[in-house]
């Protein structure tokens, strides 16, 4: 387990000082303990660093930020609201399914693999990178907001012009992590069902992250 972790130290220096921190020593301390009580850790393990992998640090253009992963077997695969080919697409993922054909005019796919985005530079980011079966949540405040709060601001310390995607009340309040004034902080309610229609259906997110993209140079986001 403590290799999954040396395996992310490269994508930026700071990684390296964070992981010696107590808070992620004690994050590693915990998995262990749900291993060895035989609790089934959503993602895959190899997964767990999935959205670092595909997304370098330099290559960063925009941010989606979940809460924790897709707690069903055969769903979650590291990379935020994304699942494999052929796993039914969860309610959340048709709603942000939904928003690109209002917005973009952009046919959902029977592929709710979300690879092509990060491949390109987005950045599918979830509070939390792990899960038990069945539980959701289950893996919160226990070190993981810890390192993934200090991505956030070591991306908008670091970064410029990025675009963030913050899609519920949870989301909404890592705003406080990003410099305004350097990128684009995108706001709605959540995309789950319970609350898509209060804001996130008709929020034209992915064609406001294009725009700002194409205002400041960069290559946009092929959202389909």
């Amino acid at each position: 387990m403590v290799d999954k972790f040396m395996n992310i130290q490269n994508w930026h220096p700071s990684i390296k000082t964070l992981l010696k921190t107590q808070s992620i020593i004690n994050l590693k301390l915990f998995l262990i303990r749900q291993r060895k009580a035989k609790k089934v850790i959503l993602p895959n393990s190899n997964n767990w660093f999935k959205a670092f992998e595909l997304t370098a640090f330099d290559k960063v253009k925009v941010v989606i930020l979940g809460q924790d992963p897709y707690h069903g077997l055969g769903q979650a695969h590291g990379l935020s609201f994304s699942v494999v080919h052929g796993v039914k697409k969860p309610p959340s993922l048709n709603n942000i399914f939904k928003e690109l054909h209002n917005d973009l005019n952009i046919e959902p796919k029977q592929n709710s693999n979300l690879t092509r985005w990060a491949i390109q530079g987005v950045l599918l980011l979830n509070s939390v990178l792990t899960v038990e079966v069945n539980k959701a949540a289950s893996h919160s405040n226990q070190g993981w907001e810890v390192f993934t709060d200090s991505v956030i601001r070591t991306l908008s310390k670091e970064q410029q012009h990025l675009v963030f995607m913050l899609w519920g009340a949870h989301a909404k309040r890592k705003s406080i992590l990003i410099d305004r004034n350097k990128h684009l902080i995108l706001t709605s309610t959540h995309p789950s069902p319970l609350s898509a229609h209060r804001g996130f259906l008709g929020c034209r997110h992915f064609s406001k992250a294009n725009n700002y993209l194409k205002i400041h140079n960069q290559q946009v986001i092929n959202w389909q």
